[in-house]
């Protein structure tokens, strides 16, 4: 029973991550002002938090390590909180009970959880934006991607969507208000 509650607490959490953080399909700038190797983070402002991935550095980085993993930069986050992921996704999921499970884009927990500790948005420069369309997987995120639902599916779906299907959907299927057309194309206010 507390299992069970414990994974339901867990999907409301990513459910109102999901809700709280949402990003734009900004395509208006199409040249890179600074390569990263010319990046200087030197100055006066500190990373104080970040969200990468809508609901994963919630959901897999325990209490006691929050501060440690919202200041490590991403570079470093993979050899720091790797393991931390991996054993907290074996915990929750049993997607990933028997040795050799994958999920559906044929990640081991191993693997799967070293693409999760490193918490930043991928982003094609050259192809489609999507978090996950069925072909392109973590290119970008348009802003009515189910974000949190394709989340759900790779943690508790297995290997073809199906395992755990209580588990594999937050069943918030769309915006309740339509996105606009023009920047910055979120829907207008309530």
């Amino acid at each position: 029973m507390k299992t069970l509650l414990n994974i339901k607490n867990i999907v409301a959490v990513l459910i109102i991550s999901g809700l709280a953080f949402n990003c734009s399909n900004n395509d208006d700038m199409n040249t890179i002002s600074q390569m990263p190797s010319e990046l200087d983070f030197s100055g006066i402002y500190a990373q104080q938090d970040q969200m990468g991935r809508p609901a994963i550095n919630t959901v897999f980085v325990s209490s006691a390590s929050k501060d440690m993993f919202n200041v490590t930069p991403p570079s470093q986050q993979n050899a720091a909180f790797q393991s931390m992921f991996q054993a907290n996704l074996m915990a929750l999921s049993p997607a990933y009970a028997n040795p050799g499970d994958t999920n559906a884009l044929g990640l081991d927990a191993a693997t799967f959880t070293g693409l999760l500790a490193t918490d930043v948005l991928n982003l094609s420069l050259d192809g489609t934006t999507t978090f996950y369309d069925g072909t392109n997987v973590l290119t970008g995120r348009a802003l009515a991607d189910d974000v949190i639902t394709v989340e759900l599916l790779l943690i508790f779906g297995g290997e073809d969507f199906s395992e755990n299907p209580n588990l594999s959907n937050d069943y918030v299927d769309a915006n309740d208000k339509p996105f606009s057309a023009s920047f910055p194309y979120l829907a207008s206010a309530w």
